[in-house]
């Protein structure tokens, strides 16, 4: 054999093996956008628990509050609906509406002493809002592991391995800044 057989069969392991490990870095950043969301997953669920146990515990004290404790209920299952199907999109939608409607909820508690005093509300609040922050937090993980992700699968020699594997383009969980303000309390409660 010649020596520029060598090199030939020598370049061709090296590109396979630079391939190899192309790919084996997507994957790996795949599974991370995964992981991430399943952390997010196991959060939403708890909160999808906790809160019809708020509202009927908000129900005995709040009677003639029901408009507010059914967008609660409703944002909740636009929640779940959205977390089954898979649609970030519409998940990122559907928390800003839940955010705000316990943000609303939370708020009116405060015009009902016997509410907020109330041992199972006050655990309930707190467990909900830990559940909230850490829902922010995952969420700040989550975007990241997709934003690695969406930046790999462009970049030039990954792209290629990307699109010839059908590596997909994964979607940040984003609010809407309108969605994202404090709740006005006054407006609540004129």
């Amino acid at each position: 054999m010649e020596i520029s057989s060598f090199i030939i069969i020598g370049l061709t392991v090296v590109l396979l093996l630079y391939a190899i490990m192309i790919y084996n870095n997507l994957v790996s950043l795949k599974h991370n956008v995964s992981k991430s969301w399943a952390n997010i997953d196991v959060l939403l669920k708890q909160r999808h628990d906790e809160l019809p146990k708020l509202v009927e515990i908000c129900k005995q004290y709040m009677g003639y509050e029901q408009e507010t404790m059914e967008k609660v209920m409703k944002a909740r299952s636009a929640v779940a609906s959205a977390q089954q199907s898979g649609d970030i999109g519409a998940l990122g939608a559907a928390e800003s509406q839940l955010r705000m409607g316990l943000g609303g909820l939370f708020a009116l508690a405060e015009a009902y002493p016997e509410l907020k005093a109330d041992q199972s509300f006050q655990h309930l609040q707190t467990r909900i809002t830990g559940l909230e922050n850490g829902i922010a937090d995952r969420r700040e993980f989550y975007n990241e592991a997709v934003n690695l992700n969406n930046v790999r699968i462009e970049q030039f020699p990954d792209v290629i391995i990307a699109n010839m594997l059908s590596f997909k383009v994964a979607v940040l969980l984003e609010f809407d800044e309108e969605d994202m303000k404090d709740v006005d309390v006054k407006e609540l409660f004129q």
